[in-house]
């Protein structure tokens, strides 16, 4: 199972390039990984990709268990074609109760149970052999005497009668069992009768071996007696004619565990078939499997809190976090990696690792990781930046040979862009939820070089803020609309309590009010609300 690296809800480009470069790295280090986003890629993020010419990460939307994350039971189907004694055999020894039945593609056509194989010998139709002479052959363990491969459809006849009273009762559709009664097999013959069985592994007359080559009719010798080949004969018709198709509960591999309980609690088997996306059988899954449900591998990186990361989070394997915040709330139940630093970006703690493990950095993840960096520390503007981040830059453009000056100008400009943006995905663009000191908040934020684009729509903004703020039911609801060039931000605000502005930031309670040196969230707005909550308890 392929680990799925990926960075927090609203991702930033610290967020998506640590992804592609840590799930890099990790593949170099012999653990399968893909990198994945949860929401939408922005125009910073985009620029950079085209420009380094990295494919974008996948799109998930949670990483809840699917039935594809689970150790199915894998089970070797049978062909329609194949006898209800070959089914059974499988099934005893395998110890299995239920059994796919496939066809030369692997695309599910039913299933039969021990139960229906058991039914099938007691209820079953034993006066009808519907089957391949092969199958015949092989079920009762016989000898094909002559014949070609064939498929049979016929009533079964036990000849126990006086060679008198089978007159007139024979037939092409009659397919007779018969020990050493040469006149009753003569007779057979003579009818052109569609298969004959002699049991108790007696010789055959080589006149009788010639009309019947002659006539094309099969003779089978089996060594059991009459009594016994009748009573198993009937388990040589095809599996199909016991198969269960109609009403089958099956599940598919995308479907989620939990959405599969009531009909698994609701239904009284012991196994359920799984199919993919085209039929194709993949397994099965049984209540046991939900009792301790194995989830998806995921590697975190840029976060650590449940509240920014993918749904289903609690259900999935968690391997390793690298990050440069705070920490959060989550919780394993095993040791695991975890990397996290105090610098400007994540690509600067996924950087240290290619070095610590001596693997060699390619342009293209050069790239990405320089990105990052510069996205995230304002190039350098940022009080979060340390010496590490300007140190891995410094080594990553050695690679790169760039301009950084009109690089990182391109950069933003692509990324502050608002043009054609709703209020919505601009309030959203890189907006994170909070949980201080039991108060739930919710900060988003906006680089941009055109700062009045925002202001100039200060009431739109407002309205939507207040609806997201009494929805979310947050403490506090905030946008900062943060200005690169002159190194501020400008507030735009919901909140419980009228003091917690002024006091976290040191201005006056105006919507639009601007706050200066107020770049980084992480480094300074969330502490600074941090204090003025607990000032204000």
């Amino acid at each position: 199972m392929s680990a799925l690296v990926f960075g927090h809800k609203n991702p930033d480009t610290d967020s998506i390039t640590s992804a592609i470069a840590f799930s890099h790295l990790k593949n170099q280090l012999g653990l399968n990984s893909i990198p994945c986003v949860l929401g939408s890629i922005n125009k910073e993020s985009k620029y950079v990709l085209d420009y380094f010419n990295v494919d974008e990460p996948i799109y998930i939307d949670n990483v809840k268990t699917q039935l594809e994350d689970l150790n199915l039971k894998k089970v070797t189907g049978l062909y329609p074609e194949a006898s209800i004694l070959t089914a059974y055999k499988s099934m005893q020894d395998n110890k299995l109760k239920t059994l796919p039945i496939i066809n030369e593609d692997g695309k599910l056509l039913g299933i039969t149970t021990m139960y229906d194989i058991a039914v099938s010998s007691i209820k079953g139709n034993f006066y009808h052999l519907n089957t391949t002479l092969s199958n015949v052959a092989k079920g009762l363990d016989g000898t094909i005497i002559t014949g070609d491969e064939r498929i049979l459809d016929g009533n079964i006849l036990v000849a126990a009668f006086y060679y008198e009273s089978l007159k007139g009762r024979l037939s092409s559709n009659t397919i007779v069992i018969v020990g050493d009664r040469y006149d009753i097999i003569e007779y057979s013959l003579e009818s052109n009768v569609q298969l004959l069985i002699i049991t108790g592994n007696q010789e055959i007359p080589a006149e009788y071996i010639e009309d019947g080559k002659k006539r094309n009719i099969p003779i089978i010798s089996v060594p059991t007696d009459t009594y016994i080949t009748s009573k198993i004969i009937n388990q040589c018709n095809f599996v199909s004619s016991i198969m269960k198709r109609k009403d089958l509960v099956k599940f598919k591999l995308t479907d989620y565990t939990e959405e599969i309980k009531d009909e698994m609690v609701n239904t009284n088997f012991s196994n359920y078939p799984v199919v993919d996306e085209n039929h194709i059988f993949k397994g099965f899954i049984s209540r046991k499997h939900l009792l301790s449900p194995v989830g998806k591998n995921v590697i975190l990186v840029d976060h650590n809190e449940y509240g920014q990361s993918a749904e289903g989070l609690k259900e999935a394997n968690i391997l390793e976090i690298v990050d440069h915040h705070k920490l959060g709330d989550i919780a394993t139940t095993t040791p695991i990696n975890f990397r996290n630093i105090p610098v400007g970006s994540t690509c600067t703690v996924v950087y240290s690792l290619f070095k610590e493990n001596n693997i060699e950095i390619p342009k293209t993840i050069a790239g990405v990781l320089l990105s990052g960096i510069i996205s995230d520390t304002l190039f350098f503007k940022s009080p979060t930046t340390t010496f590490f981040d300007k140190e891995a830059v410094d080594a990553l453009n050695k690679i790169l040979n760039l301009n950084l000056e009109e690089f990182s100008t391109n950069m933003f400009k692509a990324g502050t862009s608002l043009e054609g943006q709703t209020i919505e995905e601009i309030f959203f663009k890189d907006f994170k939820e909070f949980d201080i000191e039991g108060f739930k908040v919710g900060v988003g934020q906006v680089f941009t070089l055109a700062v009045e684009d925002i202001l100039n729509k200060k009431e739109e903004f407002l309205e939507f803020i207040n609806s997201i703020h009494h929805a979310k039911d947050y403490h506090l609801t905030l946008l900062l609309a943060t200005d690169i060039i002159n190194e501020g931000s400008y507030l735009l605000f919901e909140s419980n309590n009228k003091q917690i502005i002024p006091i976290a930031f040191n201005v006056d309670n105006i919507q639009g009010v601007f706050s200066s040196g107020v770049v980084s969230r992480k480094k300074q707005v969330i502490p600074r609300i941090t204090d003025a909550i607990n000032t204000l308890k």
